[in-house]
């Protein structure tokens, strides 16, 4: 089984990039082939462009997006780690999807209607939050999420979620209690990923 981790954070100091680093800790003490994704180390371009949508009508996937195209054809379970800014995925994740999960790749249009095109995969996200667990249930923030990426791309596209776990209050909790959140990765990692 092989494992891509896309992961969305500009910060190398992040709680994010520990979850990160966390997870691939696990993937090698189990000796799990796995590879990282790191969109801001690696400069992924977010901006769907009209020149990418004329060449992907055509067939003629533009290089990066091809790239990013491979490497999750290649993995049986997919990874996602990023925060949550304003309600929703960082616009470098979003843009990763709006171009990488293009027509024909994704997903295609037939007489019976949409299909997705990424069956037998499995997808696991991770996601943080400033705001706490509360304020996030009382505006349904955690609700609309689920249906967005969950539903809406992951299970458009054919996959299976597999667990989206969140992690709240992040930069006002104390270091022991981001570590704690750590620990209970570690065992959702362990019971649902591996």
């Amino acid at each position: 089984m092989k494992y891509l981790i896309i992961y969305a954070h500009p910060n190398t100091a992040s709680f994010n990039h520990a979850i990160m680093e966390t997870i691939t800790e696990e993937f090698k003490k189990s000796n799990k082939e796995f590879e990282v994704r790191d969109l801001y180390k690696i400069g992924f371009n977010p901006v769907l462009s009209s020149e990418d949508l004329a060449a992907i009508q055509k067939g003629a996937v533009p290089h990066d997006i091809k790239t990013e195209q491979d490497y999750i054809r290649a993995a049986d379970t997919l990874i996602f780690i990023s925060p949550i800014w304003w309600s929703a995925m960082p616009a470098m994740l979003k843009g990763y999807f709006d171009r990488v999960f293009s027509l024909k790749f994704a997903y295609d249009i037939t007489a019976d209607g949409v299909i997705g095109l990424l069956t037998g995969k499995k997808v696991f996200i991770v996601s943080t939050t400033g705001a706490s667990k509360e304020d996030y249930d009382k505006m349904g923030a955690f609700k609309m999420m689920n249906l967005s990426m969950d539903m809406a791309i992951c299970q458009f596209s054919g996959m299976e979620v597999i667990g989206h776990k969140y992690f709240s209050s992040v930069p006002y909790v104390l270091d022991q209690d981001r570590k704690q959140m750590l620990e209970e990765l570690r065992l959702l990692v362990r019971e649902k990923v591996l």
